[in-house]
């Protein structure tokens, strides 16, 4: 039975149980009987939906990643080095190098290739060290080819290098952790050196610093 039609014959029967009992429980009760029966006849009607607000975002929502997504720790830097040959093992020996950091190199494999990562370094630092002294020249390569300081150089040249090997790769390390100032070498601010096994002349005049394996550095 549709709404309407049924409406309407709940209406009825409340008129008709008020026309046979004007008065009395008999006619409320079946007033009330029509009543109930309306309202069961009359379907629930749904609750009205109403849609939420919109609410747009201006940022892009983005997980958040680890700092470190494959859960390596991260790679210790330059100045975290535990020792000088840790430090050596970091640096990229494969990096182009210009001609003064060449001439350093060099003066490293020849001069010290034999001694202790110490040693070299402090090779490497006296030749720092002179460019700085007005008394020398103010390049790398102007130090090395000075006549009488160095006795590998072949006049003003240098003798050929074996590039590929350990020991080459290894002065390149100490040149470029001396040039940059990574590591405090022995000799501090030495600017005169000789091998232990003689005993030049000037070396009386001279404030000794240090000895590091067959070298004994002064100021």
């Amino acid at each position: 039975m549709r709404r309407k039609t049924t409406t309407i014959a709940a209406i009825a029967a409340v008129g008709i149980a008020t026309m046979l009992f004007p008065s009395g429980r008999d006619a409320a009760a079946l007033a009330q009987a029509a009543t109930d029966q309306l309202t069961a006849a009359v379907p629930a009607q749904p609750a009205e939906l109403v849609p939420q607000a919109i609410t747009f975002v201006s940022e892009p929502v983005v997980q958040s990643l680890p700092a470190d997504a494959s859960g390596d720790a991260p790679s210790p830097t330059l100045t975290e080095a535990g020792s000088l040959s840790e430090l050596v093992g970091m640096i990229d020996t494969a990096a182009p190098m210009d001609e003064q950091l060449r001439c350093l190199a060099g003066a490293v494999y020849f001069e010290a290739r034999g001694e202790p990562l110490a040693g070299q370094l402090a090779v490497a630092q006296v030749i720092i060290n002179r460019t700085e002294d007005g008394r020398f020249a103010r390049s790398y390569c102007g130090v090395v080819a000075q006549p009488g300081q160095f006795s590998f150089m072949r006049g003003s040249r240098m003798p050929q290098v074996r590039e590929g090997s350990p020991a080459w790769t290894r002065a390149v390390a100490v040149a470029q952790i001396a040039h940059r100032g990574l590591w405090e070498s022995e000799a501090g601010n030495a600017v005169f050196f000789h091998a232990r096994y003689v005993n030049p002349g000037w070396s009386q005049t001279k404030t000794r610093l240090a000895q590091i394996d067959t070298h004994i550095f002064y100021r």
